[in-house]
């Protein structure tokens, strides 16, 4: 009798784990493609850059409702902002994936893992900001400009992530070269006004970031790199989506514009 015991315990033991192995609600093993995995893709590194990236906004929402720190030259309502908007992007692209478009979630889904270009741009733009903030501080004291890149920033925040809802599975932060039984052409809502609002929700908060910063050479080059990435995207991703839907996607792209500058 007391030898049936461990037996049975190690059977449940082995059903459990395999139960939690295959509906494990916090998994985040995408279904259509594998990540890059240089960053774990575990639940425990996503809760952890959840935490990370929440106490950075935290630190700018802070830092921007409340005007700045007035005995610290750099800790600025501006910066604040940039702190939070740049965290709070990252923080919701992992969000509305596990929400709406569960099968492709992954760590990878924070888009942290965008390449070097991105990060150096970034960084680029906030030592731009605090270098001409120490030695020439009357540069960034255009409050009308700022105010501009805010509501620009807002705007293409807010675009981006009624897109991403909007397509629901059929949206993925990689170009899909194979039509899925699931894929769907959208058109409407927000597809209804542009063509790719994603991309230019992206392109209109990436700008909004730099006009708030007040970063005249970061601006120039945000707008131009986004400008050339974008306009090479778009022309790949429709070559697969006039394959997936043929006349209805060409009828689509002749009625509704991108609403990018240059890019028709």
């Amino acid at each position: 009798m007391s030898a049936d015991v461990p037996e049975n315990f190690e059977d449940r033991l082995r059903q459990r784990a395999f139960t939690t192995r295959n509906a494990n609600t916090l998994e985040t093993i995408p279904a259509h493609h594998q990540p890059h995995e240089n960053i774990p893709n575990t639940p425990l590194a996503a809760s952890t850059i959840s935490f990370l990236l929440g106490s950075i906004f935290s630190l700018g929402l802070t830092l921007f409702l409340t005007g700045g720190i007035s005995d610290r030259w750099w800790a600025t309502y501006q910066l604040g902002f940039f702190l939070a908007a740049w965290s709070g992007f990252h923080w919701g692209e992992f969000a509305v994936t596990a929400g709406w478009n569960r099968d492709k979630c992954s760590v990878d889904s924070f888009l942290l893992d965008n390449g070097a270009l991105y990060h150096i741009a970034n960084g680029t733009a906030v030592v731009e900001y605090l270098i001409t903030l120490y030695f020439k501080p009357s540069l960034k004291a255009h409050h009308y400009i700022s105010i501009i890149g805010v509501i620009l920033a807002i705007i293409g925040q807010t675009l981006r992530a009624s897109a991403m809802i909007q397509a629901s599975t059929n949206f993925s932060h990689i170009v899909a070269l194979r039509k899925l039984p699931s894929h769907r052409l959208v058109t409407d809502g927000v597809y209804s006004v542009f063509r790719h609002p994603s991309y230019a929700g992206f392109f209109y908060w990436a700008l909004g970031t730099q006009l708030v910063l007040q970063n005249p050479v970061s601006s120039i080059g945000f707008v131009l790199v986004l400008w050339r990435f974008f306009s090479r995207r778009i022309k790949v991703e429709e070559r697969a989506l006039i394959n997936f839907f043929g006349e209805d996607y060409e009828n689509y792209r002749r009625r509704v514009s991108t609403n990018i500058p240059f890019i028709r």
